[in-house]
């Protein structure tokens, strides 16, 4: 089936407009502590080149075989192999660099064909990464490179309507850029109130030394076992025999992140296996903690979870008059916490965190409203991150129709 061209577009091979080249197959022996840094995936970071964990070619090396890949100026890095599809403009701060397998590099020939703003895009679109699927259909990987980009078309408008399309989708682009500058102020924020508090608190002038470090001179120390009434495991063992489509949610460890619940691919068990396993269902204000994987991560059942079940957490129950769990979940999810609680990790290839030792684990206990207040303090902070978090997303989301829309002609620009 033929693609449709919109009228005054015209359809031309992607390799007469705009030059692509992959970098060569750098092996590890050839590797150095100096040189000259080579490009790789993992360097490509939110649109940007994080040149501080590349690694290094030989300056003699690079300038005997490779003098044809140090990128330029001006040059778009493009991920082909692994996670496809990151993207990132060379600058002058980044070179000299050389450029490595897996990525692709390109730039126009042509600037009255093809504009550079509007390369950028292209690459971005879901025209782009379309054509490729289809010359790389039958692939045991998902990767493309310059044989699949030689028979490409791109299907483009004339410049001045490059220009205004490319103009509009960068104007969106900087409203993404400083939406997301404010969510990193707020994390930074959040993240220097949370030490504050949790280890100076609120409005105190006398502190005392403590086997947690200098603490206010109210606060008491005391170990998680002294403050709760139960400290266990969730069930251990193979339990899918028990899952089911729908039923009582399970929750697991990857369903644990700092302070919330992931509810993304949520596994829910049996009635009759959740009666069975009567030690670990859930009550509104349990602490769960993740033993292994990414140990030490906590968060608070709320409500909604209120009577369900968990598996390979450990569950901790507070005396609630004395403790606000959240409290305790922000602590061991700090800067601070993870760090102590790393003391008591196990084992090497895979760590892990035992509940016994847990259960030793000391922690800082200011009184419950002195607790009360700073989670409403760091509860505010992330309210207005998730603010900002939704009008990134909404606007993200936007972007991606307005490319659609925009990069196939079914929304026309006006040009002046």
């Amino acid at each position: 089936m033929s693609e449709i061209i919109p009228e005054g577009w015209g359809s031309i091979p992607l390799k007469e407009v705009c030059f692509f080249q992959e970098g060569p197959g750098l092996r590890n022996w050839q590797y150095r502590d100096h040189g000259i840094k080579f490009i790789n995936i993992r360097c490509i970071k939110d649109g940007d080149i994080d040149t501080s964990v590349a690694q290094h070619l030989s300056s003699e090396e690079v300038e005997e075989k490779y003098q044809h890949f140090l990128l330029d100026e001006g040059d778009y890095v493009l991920s082909s192999s692994g996670t496809i599809g990151r993207l990132a403009l060379v600058k002058r701060r980044h070179l000299p660099l050389l450029l490595n397998t897996s990525v692709i590099r390109f730039r126009s020939l042509d600037d009255t064909k093809l504009g550079s703003l509007y390369l950028r895009h292209f690459l971005q679109s879901r025209q782009f990464f379309d054509k490729i699927s289809e010359q790389s259909q039958g692939s045991a990987q998902v990767n493309f490179g310059p044989t699949h980009l030689n028979v490409v078309d791109a299907v483009l408008p004339p410049l001045p309507e490059q220009k205004k399309i490319a103009s509009i989708l960068t104007s969106v682009d900087e409203v993404i850029e400083n939406t997301q500058k404010q969510i990193d102020k707020l994390q930074d924020l959040k993240k220097a109130t949370m030490n504050e508090l949790l280890t100076k608190g609120i409005g105190h002038t006398d502190f005392k030394d403590s086997d947690l470090g200098r603490i206010p001179k109210s606060w008491a120390v005391g170990r998680v076992s002294d403050y709760s009434s139960l400290v266990t495991n969730g069930f251990v063992g193979s339990a899918t025999q028990h899952y089911r489509d729908k039923g009582i949610p399970y929750l697991v460890s990857k369903n644990i992140r700092d302070n919330f619940i992931d509810e993304r691919g949520l596994t829910y068990i049996s009635e009759e296996f959740h009666e069975k396993t009567s030690k670990s269902k859930l009550r509104t204000g349990d602490l769960l903690t993740v033993q292994s994987g990414h140990v030490g991560s906590s968060t608070v059942v709320s409500k909604k979870y209120n009577g369900t079940n968990c598996h390979a957490l450990i569950l901790t129950r507070f005396n609630h008059k004395l403790i606000n769990s959240e409290f305790i979940a922000y602590y061991f999810n700090s800067q601070l916490g993870r760090l102590r609680l790393s003391d008591y990790f196990v084992g090497s290839t895979i760590v892990h965190l035992n509940t016994s030792d847990l259960k030793k684990f000391k922690i800082p206990i200011p009184t419950l409203t002195e607790q009360n207040a700073t989670v409403e303090v760091v509860k505010s902070i992330e309210g207005q991150i998730n603010v900002w978090n939704q009008k990134l997303t909404q606007t993200q989301s936007l972007k991606k129709s307005m490319m659609q829309d925009l990069l196939t002609g079914k929304v026309r620009v006006k040009v002046n």
